[in-house]
């Protein structure tokens, strides 16, 4: 009886499994057919890049797009967010697609001829602006998958939501934004989200690959002030003085034991950077106090802590022992947890990915000390985060150009990878959940 059932199981998977292969071809032809609009997309989205909670012109597009498609439009989410809702025809679970919105204060020196030529005011400089780190081409990619999904969403078994975030790259002092602003308004409820899944395009690995890891992907992230204060004095008498300068110094070189004797580096890298110093004004002048400012990274919550108590033991007892006082604050403006895959979800999820990429196309990827606010939603629902190849074939990813730099560059040839990967990963999971 037992081995009937199973037959009969078997039996009455095929129809549904020989309906997803259909989709997932329709898909891909899809995906192929429409390169050009996305190309021009994300060209359009580059020449004209919007910082962070000013992506006024950019949501407006999206939100026109998504409207066009019939979708149940939100914007004004955390400032410049949109939302769009596509209903499936059948029932299923509610899976999440996301793509962050802004650009960087960078001056671009790309010679493409859609490079950005946009100047605004950031923190009282003129500065240039640019997509530096290709949130361009997520949106151009979700946008296609929009219109792909919604033209099957009769097959569909189940809803998905796109979530266009504004502020990923974090926002101005007193400002709020981002995912964690998203998250906040309730952007993962009504309907309630189950899964969410995002990519990010990467510049050091070769079009036609995607890069992945289950658990800690990408780092938390905190950034910290340290203000040493001392007492000032003519230069030429520095025996008057207590140095901020000098004491600032050797904060600064303790420091870097914290990685090196607190960490387990067998088990998760850490870093900890002093980014800027600050202090003084004259060659013969001994200052009052000086400021620095840093970033402490880790991938576990127990590392975060370590991270955090050492540089504030450190940092407050050897500033003491030189008669100066350390004032530390960690967060000083910025937190983002560690984007962390869930390993169960990523465990079902790895076949969708290896059969879209494609044999040997798949890599596993060492953890990436970078940060991203994707982690909001992740401490939410269980997601998968991502990288898609966008470095030429056979470039080195030593010498290519790096994101958040004037000389960022991105291959175009790999957006219908990335359009791919993210339908079958919601048709697959839809279809699997919504049996």
């Amino acid at each position: 009886m037992k081995k009937l059932y199973l037959l009969m199981l078997c039996i009455a998977s095929i129809p549904a499994m020989a309906q997803t292969s259909a989709l997932k071809s329709m898909i891909s032809k899809k995906a192929d057919s429409l390169q050009s609009q996305i190309v021009a997309w994300r060209r359009d989205f580059h020449e004209h890049p919007e910082l962070g909670n000013h992506e006024f012109r950019t949501s407006a597009i999206i939100a026109k797009h998504l409207q066009s498609l019939g979708m149940e439009v939100k914007t004004g989410i955390a400032t410049t967010g949109v939302v769009g809702i596509l209903r499936g025809g059948k029932p299923g679970p509610v899976v999440a697609l996301r793509a962050d919105m802004d650009a960087l204060p960078v001056t671009e020196r790309t010679p493409v001829p859609f490079a950005s030529k946009v100047k605004t005011m950031y923190k009282g400089q003129e500065v240039g602006v640019m997509h530096a780190c290709g949130h361009d081409s997520h949106m151009a990619i979700l946008m296609t998958v929009a219109e792909i999904l919604s033209s099957m969403k009769s097959e569909l078994h189940g809803t998905v939501k796109f979530i266009f975030q504004p502020a990923e790259e974090g926002v101005l002092p007193g400002e709020v934004g981002g995912a964690e602003e998203m998250v906040k308004q309730g952007v993962l409820e009504n309907p309630k989200v189950d899964v969410i899944f995002g990519l990010h395009i990467n510049s050091q690995t070769e079009v036609g690959k995607i890069k992945y890891r289950p658990g800690g992907t990408m780092a938390g992230v905190n950034d910290m002030q340290i203000i040493v204060k001392g007492r000032s004095s003519h230069g030429a008498y520095p025996w008057s003085s207590i140095d901020p300068i000098v004491v600032s110094a050797q904060i600064i070189n303790n420091l870097q034991t914290i990685v090196s004797r607190n960490i387990n580096i067998t088990e998760n890298p850490a870093v900890v950077t002093i980014g800027a110093i600050n202090g003084g004004n004259r060659s013969n002048i001994i200052p009052e106090k000086v400021e620095m400012l840093g970033t402490l990274r880790a991938f576990t919550k127990e590392d975060e802590q370590t991270l955090i108590t050492r540089v504030k033991q450190i940092a407050t007892k050897t500033a003491e022992a030189e008669n100066a006082v350390a004032e530390v604050t960690i967060p000083y403006s910025t937190h983002y947890p560690v984007t962390y895959n869930d390993p169960a979800l990523t465990e079902k999820m790895v076949p969708t990915l290896q059969e879209t990429a494609g044999a040997g196309n798949l890599v596993l990827s060492p953890p990436v000390t970078g940060a991203e606010d994707f982690s909001f939603f992740e401490e939410k629902v269980p997601g998968i985060f991502f990288f898609l190849g966008g470095m030429p074939k056979g470039g080195d990813p030593i010498t290519a150009p790096a994101h958040h730099t004037p000389d960022f560059y991105i291959d175009e040839s790999g957006f219908a990878l990335g359009v791919k990967a993210l339908c079958n990963l919601a048709v697959d999971y839809m279809n699997e959940k919504g049996k």
